[in-house]
């Protein structure tokens, strides 16, 4: 493949997000017998699709834990504010950690394509939201993904997806980096992947050294992205165009 003299000018595409088949997955399951049922922290559009998630089974256990974390405190979870305090966080945190029960083949399903091009692909500036696994505390950002077909593309929305599958478990930013990178990989086998993500951490920002504005920047690069310095330097110079 001829790398260097593209006479094409690689793409650069904003994510083309798809409604998520989890999005929305919040876990109905109000307490009708509470005068606060009204305000049970779930939306109507926040109904779960599919009733039949085998993750509802462990909201009750998950609730009872956030209840006794809650009397730990030194809290009452009886009182008005907290009443529904302990099933609204199981629910949360179930979303939280959606991508456990997800597999980067589920999301990406047949949405591979034969595509003649040889032309580098970037979808850069991916919302991401995680929890760090080491204080159970948001980190959120940004994910860029380039990757150099040979024949093959994928879907620009599935690599969202992808992002989806594993920034909603516990993670560390590292880590979530290659794992993204990998999964493309493996979906397109493709020449090359580059995966970028700049994030913000919530354990750095609301305990420890509390510096607000600090940034974490994590790269992954896998074939010609990594072998090529004229190939990476091509994807990371895209990636900080404005």
């Amino acid at each position: 493949m001829n790398i260097e003299g593209r006479s094409m000018p690689p793409k650069i595409l904003a994510p083309d997000y798809e409604t998520s088949d989890s999005e929305g997955d919040i876990y109905e399951e109000r307490k009708l017998g509470s005068p606060y049922h009204k305000d049970s922290g779930v939306s109507d559009t926040d109904t779960a699709k599919d009733h039949g998630n085998p993750r509802d089974e462990m909201i009750p256990a998950v609730a009872a834990s956030y209840r006794n974390i809650l009397k730990q405190m030194g809290e009452d979870p009886n009182r008005e504010g907290l009443l529904e305090t302990p099933m609204r966080a199981a629910k949360a945190m179930m979303y939280f950690t959606h991508g456990y029960g997800q597999t980067v083949s589920q999301v990406v399903k047949n949405a591979i394509f034969t595509e003649q091009t040889d032309e580098m692909v970037v979808v850069k500036d991916i919302d991401m939201f995680s929890l760090c696994e080491h204080h159970l505390v948001p980190f959120m950002g940004k994910v860029s993904i380039g990757y150099l077909p040979t024949g093959k593309v994928v879907g620009l929305s599935k690599l969202a997806r992808i992002v989806e599958v594993y920034s909603r478990r516990l993670q560390v930013q590292e880590r979530l980096t290659r794992e993204i990178a990998q999964a493309v990989w493996e979906a397109v086998n493709p020449a090359g992947v580059g995966v970028v993500v700049e994030a913000c951490h919530m354990c750095m920002v609301m305990r420890g050294v509390q510096k607000i504005n600090s940034l974490t920047l994590t790269s992954s690069m896998l074939g010609v992205f990594r072998d090529d310095p004229k190939t990476r330097s091509e994807f990371l110079s895209l990636v900080r165009s404005s």
